[in-house]
């Protein structure tokens, strides 16, 4: 029999109270039990338990640009000595220095990249990853990152890939400074949106300052829906340009970063329930104020908490830092948090996932620590006992 035992403390993100000396029993991938320990049907007596302080639904890391290749380290550097995100990418690094890293691997090479990443992640309780395209700026780039994160997402011992198209990152090095070439790549990214309605299940774009302008990701977003792929956005990381308004016309199930967003933004947000994803890594990493917390909650808006993993703003693969850093920097209580990287990230993500309960897939996470309060202090270290993801262990 297929099957596994597991007791701890086991927190299920469902409106139960956590269980102190609970068991989770998994059998064909699904959780068959889920209760007191003393309460164990006797058909999973004979199975030795797996035993963990603490036992959480596996977590979902709702935004990655996870599918990169080569390193910015020089980048970080810079930031530290003061420099401007906005001021790098001017001269030539930032998106555009991934993009010649894409350029110059193959899809083999960025798919080989992304599954010791995705077994990284899932080392540290991740089963569920969304990953981004957005370092092509090509079609035919696009289309090999998107080739790279299908052949990702079928390898063992991964997470769970939900894979997004992020062709409105920035724009390659020839449109630049050319209102007709802009305009023509981003007719262009429409065309690609519609090749890609069977390889991606998201379509996002970066509204900002610098970025794209609400009309370019209106159009592109529309072909999206036109073609029944959902809407995520990036918006407010550098200014408020109309971002949030449009991820609420758009329907989005998500907006993210928010660091610049007004009341009017944030309104419309809460009245079309988009949920709002926040990045505290790349915050941190960039030297920014928080976005306006006590706002989004006296908005009513749902919090999702994400990596944000990415070679330049975000280096780095842990959604546990992130956690953390929500707590510190953001102020976010643990019931937030906890929240935002189950419940909340999978609803954002439209996946099936992110909380314990008889029936439910079997993505289960056991903790070396005695309480979920303990998940939010910065380990700097994984400290899962065990990773089952629709019932397997990674």
């Amino acid at each position: 029999m297929d099957a596994h035992v597991l007791t701890g403390r086991v927190v299920t993100m469902t409106d139960d109270e956590a269980i102190d000396d609970g068991a989770v029993a998994i059998e064909r991938g699904a959780i068959a039990f889920l209760g007191r320990r003393s309460e164990l049907p006797e058909r999973f007596a004979p199975l030795p338990p797996r035993r963990a302080g603490l036992i959480t639904p596996g977590l979902c890391d709702a935004h990655t640009h996870a599918a990169w290749v080569g390193s910015r380290h020089g980048e970080y550097l810079q930031k530290l000595r003061g420099e401007g995100y906005e001021a790098i990418a001017a001269r030539g690094g930032g998106i555009v220095a991934s993009m010649r890293a894409i350029e110059q691997a193959t899809v083999d090479e960025i798919a080989e990249t992304l599954i010791a990443r995705l077994k990284r992640m899932a080392a540290l309780g991740v089963t569920t990853v969304e990953v981004k395209t957005g370092y092509g700026l090509r079609r035919a780039l696009e289309e090999k990152q998107l080739a790279a994160i299908a052949m990702a997402s079928r390898a063992s011992g991964v997470p769970r890939v939900v894979p997004t198209l992020l062709a409105l990152h920035a724009l390659p090095p020839e449109a630049r400074g050319d209102d007709r070439a802009r305009a023509e790549y981003v007719a262009s990214v429409g065309a690609l949106v519609r090749a890609s309605r069977d390889r991606a299940k998201f379509v996002d774009a970066y509204v900002d300052r610098n970025a794209f302008r609400v009309d370019e990701a209106r159009a592109v977003m529309n072909v999206a829906r036109e073609v029944g792929l959902g809407v995520r956005m990036h918006i407010g990381q550098f200014a408020d340009v109309g971002g949030a308004e449009l991820a609420a016309e758009l329907g989005a199930r998500s907006a993210d970063h928010l660091e610049y967003v007004g009341e009017a933004g944030l309104a419309a947000l809460a009245s079309a329930g988009v949920a709002a994803t926040l990045l505290p890594i790349a915050s941190f990493v960039l030297g920014q104020a928080a976005p306006d917390v006590p706002a989004l909650r006296r908005a009513g808006i749902r919090l999702v908490v994400a990596s944000d993993a990415n070679p330049g703003t975000a280096p780095s693969e842990s959604l546990p830092l992130a956690m953390a850093f929500a707590a510190r920097l953001y102020g976010l209580s643990t019931a937030e948090i906890l929240a935002g990287v189950t419940t909340e990230a999978a609803r954002s993500l439209e996946v099936e996932a992110g909380a314990l309960r008889e029936g439910a897939v079997a993505d289960v996470v056991g903790w070396d620590l005695p309480h979920e309060d303990a998940l939010l202090q910065p380990w700097g270290t994984g400290r899962t006992t065990f990773v089952f993801c629709g019932g397997h262990p990674l």
